[in-house]
């Protein structure tokens, strides 16, 4: 039968619905109105039928779910690690390489050593002894080796590891466990010493404690065979201090080669030596890593060294002074040149100079502004008058000086012509007879002084112990002045002076 909607009236409301009846609609397809009191008739519609139900696909979709599922497993099983899979008796089947790692570690950290003797037992874990495995390269491995995506490689024998303990962290940890079986070990010590300027060492005494070594090889054996917990009765073994004397020397020969080059330098000039002892008082040595001795550098202490850098610094120019022959060919430096300089900024100085210390540099380098030097040439010679036995200085062209002198007899010549210097003698004797008591027409002069050669067997020297006076011929060859001359020529000259000996 099918059911009528009640049309709303116009206000909205509903009107009352009638029974419903089993009559047959009329042609038009609208149920026989009857009378009702107080209104009209109402009208009624036939509702819409409803819609036939939708078939449902359950087959169809369970068999996507179920493909999907395949299809995640594949690709699951591409970065897994195959089931049975165990490294050092951790079971990492069904894990990534990452997550294998850390189960892994966490295994070995939560591994417990317990050492049993008299007192009760003390109990250590792998993390109390910084045990360690390669738990990446091992999870790699064994996903490298065992992929669950191939079945062949399903539960393989378990994979081996090595494990290795801190030996600082190890030794720590038994000490505090096992007191009563410990000696400490004595460090190092590295000091300066005064009396010698330099750093000495004073040497580690090893002490005694539980033989860490043999720990170890109980915690790998345990971790290997996936035991979490493990006995020891422990055995005893020399304990290396934390700071070895290996450490101390290497320390102290680093420090005392940095003693050797402290100060400040320009270029390779170490133009202000630091000394050792005030450097050492700069220095702090302290307890730093792993047994290392920490290098700590005053800065307050290099600043006031800093601050008086200028004024050992700082300095004029120096101009060069050469003598040349009047071709202008050096013969000599008179005075060495030096170039002028003045301290660039200090700023920051201190502070390098602290971390250069600290690591074992004493080279400090020093920021210079330069003044070049000039060069002075004076070019010089000596010409000799016969005539008017004296001789004559000239410098640049221009005579500075002039000596009365006594020439060679006419038996004994000075020669004439041009000759230059090629060799000097503070003072000797002179004549064959000094030397040969046999010698013939001959003399012996003794303690000449000053003797500037310029021709063979003929030199300016020194007189003043033999001659009573000058301005005529009277040696035997040589040119002789009074001692002060002489030794004014024998200094003013160089070994290529020219001199020119003429009537």
């Amino acid at each position: 039968m099918t059911d009528l909607v009640t049309r709303p009236d116009a206000d909205g409301a509903a009107e009352p619905q009638p029974p419903t009846t089993d009559d047959a609609p009329a042609a038009d397809g609208v149920a026989p109105t009857s009378d009702v009191p107080g209104g009209d008739a109402p009208t009624y519609a036939w509702a819409p039928a409803e819609p036939a139900p939708k078939k449902r696909r359950w087959g169809l979709w369970i068999g996507v779910t179920a493909a999907a599922a395949a299809i995640g497993m594949a690709v699951t099983s591409v970065f897994l690690i195959a089931p049975g899979t165990a490294v050092a008796g951790v079971p990492v089947g069904f894990m990534t390489p990452g997550a294998a790692a850390a189960a892994i570690e966490s295994r070995l950290a939560e591994t417990t050593v317990v050492l049993t003797g008299p007192g009760g037992d003390a109990e250590l874990t792998g993390a109390d002894l910084g045990a360690t495995v390669d738990a990446q390269t091992l999870a790699e491995t064994a996903f490298a080796e065992h992929p669950m995506w191939n079945p062949t490689g399903w539960f393989p024998s378990p994979i081996d590891a090595e494990v290795q303990i801190d030996p600082v962290l190890a030794a720590e940890a038994l000490l505090a466990a096992a007191p009563d079986l410990s000696v400490a070990a004595v460090d190092a010590v590295v000091a300066f010493d005064a009396a010698s300027a330099s750093y000495q060492v004073t040497p580690a005494v090893p002490g005694e404690g539980v033989d860490a070594d043999a720990v170890r090889q109980s915690l790998q054996e345990a971790f290997l065979a996936g035991q979490q917990r493990v006995e020891v009765a422990p055995s005893l073994a020399a304990v290396e201090a934390e700071t070895t004397t290996t450490i101390a020397e290497a320390t102290a020969s680093r420090l005392n080669a940095m003693l050797d080059t402290a100060g400040f330098y320009i270029g390779e000039e170490r133009t202000v030596p630091l000394d050792r002892a005030v450097v050492a008082s700069w220095i702090t040595l302290g307890d730093g890593d792993r047994g290392t001795i920490s290098v700590e550098v005053d800065q307050a202490g290099i600043q006031s060294v800093v601050d008086t850098l200028p004024g050992l610094v700082d300095r004029e120019a120096v101009n060069a002074t050469v003598i040349t022959n009047r071709a202008g060919t050096v013969l000599r430096e008179d005075v060495a040149g030096v170039n002028g300089r003045a301290l660039e900024s200090t700023d920051g100085l201190a502070a390098d100079a602290a971390s250069q210390l600290a690591a074992g540099d004493g080279v400090i380098e020093l920021g210079v502004t330069e003044t070049p030097f000039t060069t002075v040439a004076l070019a010089r010679s000596v010409e000799v008058d016969l005539s008017a036995q004296r001789a004559y200085l000239f410098e640049n062209g221009n005579m500075v000086e002039s000596f009365t002198i006594s020439s060679g007899t006419a038996a004994t010549p000075t020669p004439t012509g041009n000759f230059t210097v090629f060799a000097y003698t503070r003072v000797q004797d002179m004549g064959a007879l000094c030397y040969n008591p046999n010698a013939v027409n001959s003399y012996c002069t003794e303690d000449v002084p000053y003797i500037t050669w310029f021709a063979p067997d003929i030199a300016f020297h020194g007189a003043s112990n033999f001659r009573s006076s000058l301005g005529y011929p009277q040696s035997h060859g040589c040119v002789n002045m009074w001692d002060d001359a002489a030794r004014f020529i024998y200094e003013w000259t160089a070994t290529g002076t020219e001199v020119s000996v003429y009537s």
